[in-house]
C-alpha cells in the first residue's frame, strides 16, 4: 500500500439520545480506499492503527482458496461462507463448520478454539470456522494439526504473506498479537484495513472473488439473523461485502468497484460502529436510502425511547 501524507479531518461524533436528549457520547473513524490503496475519503486519520480482529476473516481464508484445499475435499461456498464467519453459535452454523472437518477427514477435537461459556464444543464458539479452515490447510499440505495457531506454523506464514502481499509490505513489518480465539491477529492503519477490502471486492482476483461470492450468496453463515453483516449483505444482493471486527472495527467492500471503507469506534462501541457505517453508506451512495432505513429500525432505533445519532463527513484527505 502507498503510505499517503498525514491527514487529520473531524472525526464522526455518534450520540446515545434518550428522548432527543443525549445521554452518551462516541468517537469514530473512517477512512475509504481504493484497490490501489490510495485514500479517496476521511473522517479522523487514515493512519490510525487497531487491530483488525474478525474483519481479518476473509483474507485468512485465502489459505484455503489459494492451495487446492476447496477443490481436494469438495468444499463449498456455504462451507467458505462459514470459514470467513463470527457466527451465533447456532444449530446450522455449527453443523457447516462440522462439514467442513469432516469432509477433510479431521476430528473436531482438533480445533484449538475456546468452549463457549455455557456450551458443549468449541464448534460452537464463534471463530470455530476460520479454525476449521486453517487446520483444512494443514491437512491438504501434510502440516501439523497440532500447533496451527502458532506464529511460525506454515499456515499462519502463509496467512500473513497473503494479505502483506496484497498491501505491498514485508509481512515481518506487521505487529501480531493472539485474538480472543487464539489466533494472530494483526496491527493496522485504518488506510490498510480499507485498502484490503477495496481490493477484495475489486474482482481482480478469482480467489478473492469466490470469497466474496460465498459471503454474500450464504450471509447468514457469516453472522447470523439480525446480525449487521448478514443483514446487510442480504438487503444488497451482493453489491456490499461486510465484515466486523471486535472492538468498534467494521470493514466494507463496494462489489466490482475496488472501493473499501474501514470504520474504528475509539472507545470499541459495537452499537456506534453500526450506526456509523449505516450513516457513511448512505453518504458514499452504496446503499439506498430504503435499505438505510430499514437497518437504521435495528440498528439505529436502540430502544423504546433511544436512538442513535451520527454527525460528521467523509472528507478529501
Amino acid at each position: 500500500m502507498t503510505r499517503g501524507k498525514r491527514n487529520q479531518t473531524a472525526e464522526l461524533g455518534v450520540s446515545l439520545l434518550r428522548e432527543g436528549i443525549i445521554e452518551s457520547t462516541h468517537r469514530a473513524q473512517a477512512v475509504v480506499c481504493d484497490e490501489r490503496g490510495r485514500t479517496l475519503s476521511v473522517a479522523g486519520s487514515a493512519q490510525t492503527a487497531t487491530f483488525a480482529r474478525s474483519a481479518l476473516k476473509p483474507f485468512q481464508a485465502l489459505a484455503v482458496t489459494t492451495t487446492g484445499t476447496l477443490e481436494r475435499y469438495g468444499l463449498t461456498d456455504k462451507d467458505l461462507a462459514i470459514i470467513c464467519s463470527s457466527h451465533q453459535g447456532k444449530i446450522d452454523q455449527v453443523r457447516q463448520v462440522f462439514n467442513v472437518l469432516w469432509r477433510c477427514d479431521i476430528d473436531p477435537s482438533a480445533l484449538q478454539c475456546p468452549i463457549p461459556e455455557g456450551k458443549q464444543s468449541p464448534l460452537e464458539y464463534n471463530c470455530s470456522g476460520k479454525h476449521a479452515g486453517m487446520l483444512a490447510v494443514c491437512q491438504q499440505l501434510n502440516w501439523s494439526l497440532n500447533s496451527y495457531l502458532q506464529r511460525n506454523h506454515p499456515v499462519q506464514q502463509l496467512i500473513l504473506g497473503k494479505f502483506a502481499e496484497l498491501l505491498r509490505m514485508p509481512g515481518e513489518e506487521f505487529i501480531s498479537a493472539h485474538d480472543d480465539c487464539g489466533a494472530p491477529t494483526y496491527f493496522m492503519q485504518l488506510g490498510q484495513m480499507a485498502a484490503l477490502y477495496a481490493r477484495l471486492s475489486s474482482g481482480e482476483s478469482l480467489d478473492m472473488e469466490r470469497i466474496v461470492r460465498a459471503m454474500t450468496n450464504h450471509p447468514a453463515m457469516v453472522a447470523g439473523d439480525g446480525e449487521f453483516d448478514t443483514e446487510l449483505m442480504r438487503l444488497t444482493s451482493g453489491e456490499i461485502v461486510s465484515k466486523a471486527g471486535a472492538e468498534g472495527v467494521q470493514c466494507i467492500g463496494k462489489v466490482g468497484e475496488g472501493m473499501g471503507l474501514a470504520i474504528k469506534v475509539i472507545d470499541g462501541s459495537k452499537r456506534a460502529k453500526y450506526a456509523a457505517a449505516i450513516y457513511l453508506l448512505r453518504q458514499v451512495g452504496w446503499i439506498s436510502p430504503s435499505v438505510a432505513e430499514t437497518l437504521a429500525e435495528t440498528f439505529v432505533t436502540v430502544g423504546k425511547y433511544k436512538r442513535l445519532e451520527v454527525v460528521g463527513e467523509l472528507s478529501l484527505p
